[in-house]
């Protein structure tokens, strides 16, 4: 789904977030699953937005 977004295609505020859910997931009490979920909808998001949908 998300396989053709490039890093440019998010907002500012989404590639912060992707990375900061990205550096919590090196954390050792992280809960990985809903983590994943979490940056899997941001880029939902911002596949909807680059297809006009």
């Amino acid at each position: 789904m998300a396989g053709d977004l490039r890093f440019r295609d998010f907002t500012p505020a989404e590639r912060r977030r992707v990375v900061a859910l990205t550096a919590r997931m090196a954390l050792p009490r992280a809960d990985l699953r809903r983590l994943q979920r979490k940056v899997e909808a941001i880029e939902q998001q911002a596949e909807r937005r680059k297809n006009g949908k």
